[in-house]
């Protein structure tokens, strides 16, 4: 393709919708896997009592669903919530194969919005909220119906510069909230500690944590580059967005290498996508595909309602980002926010501190009557949390595991901040399927534990696992 030619986004579009379908794909096979144990009828945070208690705190179930809307509202069984994220996860395994339209699109869109309204804490994460945002975006990218990977209607480029804004504020805000929010960013000393008390650190982030000094200290010096630099330029000429986007990516790659953040690095890439055009993709995709682009660009055909409506969304967009752009450039600023019901633009951030100490909460249970020090007592082990230092920390991201994520908060808490934990104790004190299922392995398969306690550990890549804190008991 001719790069001294007006930048076009075919390939741009096929790229950005493969990879959203992938995504897509992991987020409801997340769902179908874990799911029933966490919000089913007999899960941690039942969907029934959930959606019973914001009908009454609102008044009435019209108000709770224009507060939270999700199909869930109308049917809110196990076979509900399994049937949603299982239509969720066929149709985006055929967006990942390369056929995708607007209808589609919207459909994936209002299914996920649907499971993370009615979630809770087990889906009160950033990325939920980011995936939402970019699904919607999405919509707009593709004909109404027509599935080809190359159809014969344009990107509309409105929707393409909609994606930059989308990177630039999750990068921006990421950035801001880390200047703003703890010294260590700004003394570039936080990786010094984040590879080690991150929620859940993968098979490098040993590795990482104990790289020289000077080496981490770039480390953070290269993050502010690409959380608080490029971001300017991805709305620059071809060559200073391309520069940005490739920092961007380069950037998100870092991370997935030295942690397991779930899909959020994989879907931060996603609208930074949209800084190249053909142009650029053309050098590095198959001629095939580069072929067809090219064939399809040449045969296009204008569709006015597809015009007119990438600009209606473009200015719906715009009026609902003032809320969030006042946010980044305020002193308090707030991350992981939705301003509006249904998520449509959001404001981002992540790890605006950094601890520099890990504790882990260790559930262990005993068949012994007498449960003192001097019991049998054998822990539940996480599928992802870690901990034994004598094993690698499993690679989990972009899976995520839901749980695991929720034990690294409650561990930093109490039960009565987390009472959703004293449930867990009394499942697993009842050998319950489900509850048992979110553990790499039941020690107590045959019959129910007499007592369950909860250990808290201090866990560290230089020293042994120490006993931290308290411990107790529950009989069964």
């Amino acid at each position: 393709m001719d790069l001294e030619s007006p930048p076009t986004y075919w390939l741009t579009r096929f790229v950005i919708l493969r990879l959203l379908g992938v995504i897509y794909a992991i987020a409801f096979l997340v769902a179908i896997n874990q799911i029933i144990p966490l919000i089913g009828s007999h899960g941690l945070l039942p969907v029934e009592l959930y959606l019973n208690r914001v009908s009454t705190a609102l008044g009435s179930v019209s108000a709770g669903f224009l507060r939270l809307p999700s199909l869930f509202w109308f049917w809110h069984s196990d076979t509900a919530l399994l049937t949603i994220a299982w239509a969720g996860f066929i149709i985006s395994c055929v967006v990942a194969a390369g056929f995708a339209n607007a209808l589609m699109l919207m459909v994936l869109w209002v299914f996920y919005i649907s499971i993370k309204h009615v979630g809770q804490e087990w889906y009160g994460y950033g990325w939920e909220i980011q995936l939402t945002e970019t699904g919607f975006l999405a919509i707009f990218l593709c004909p109404l119906l027509d599935l080809r990977p190359f159809p014969k209607r344009e990107p509309p480029f409105p929707i393409i510069v909609l994606f930059r804004w989308l990177i630039f504020r999750i990068m921006l805000g990421a950035g801001l909230i880390k200047i703003r929010g703890d010294e260590i960013w700004r003394d570039a000393t936080a990786l010094y500690y984040h590879f080690e008390t991150q929620p859940i650190p993968g098979p490098l982030s040993r590795w990482f944590h104990f790289l020289p000094h000077a080496v981490l200290k770039t480390g953070v010096w290269f993050n502010h580059l690409g959380e608080l630099v490029a971001p300017w330029f991805v709305f620059w000429p071809r060559l200073a967005r391309h520069i940005a986007g490739v920092v961007i990516v380069l950037f998100q790659f870092n991370i997935i290498l030295s942690g397991n953040l779930s899909f959020l690095n994989w879907l931060t890439i996603i609208p930074a996508l949209a800084c190249f055009d053909d142009g650029f993709w053309a050098r590095l995709l198959p001629r095939r595909l580069v072929r067809m682009a090219e064939t399809a660009a040449a045969n296009a055909e204008e569709s006015s309602p597809m015009r007119i409506t990438a600009w209606v969304a473009t200015a719906l967009i715009a009026i609902l980002s003032i809320q969030p752009a006042i946010n980044l450039l305020s002193p308090s600023q707030i991350m992981n926010t939705s301003f509006d019901p249904l998520g449509l633009v959001n404001t981002y951030g992540a790890f605006g501190t950094v601890g520099k100490e890990r504790l882990n909460v260790v559930f262990e249970g005993t068949l012994d009557a007498n449960p003192d020090d001097k019991a049998n007592w054998q822990p539940y082990i996480y599928k992802g949390l870690p901990v034994s230092l004598n094993k690698r920390p499993p690679q989990i991201a972009p899976y995520q595991l839901r749980l695991d994520w929720q034990m690294w908060f409650a561990a930093m808490s109490s039960p009565e901040e987390y009472p959703w934990t004293l449930h867990l104790v009394w499942k697993l004190l009842h050998n319950d399927p489900g509850s048992v299922s979110l553990f790499k392995s039941n020690p107590f398969p045959n019959q129910p534990p007499r007592y369950i306690r909860a250990v808290l550990y201090q866990y560290t890549f230089a020293k042994p696992v120490m006993l931290k804190g308290f411990s107790g008991s529950a009989n069964g």
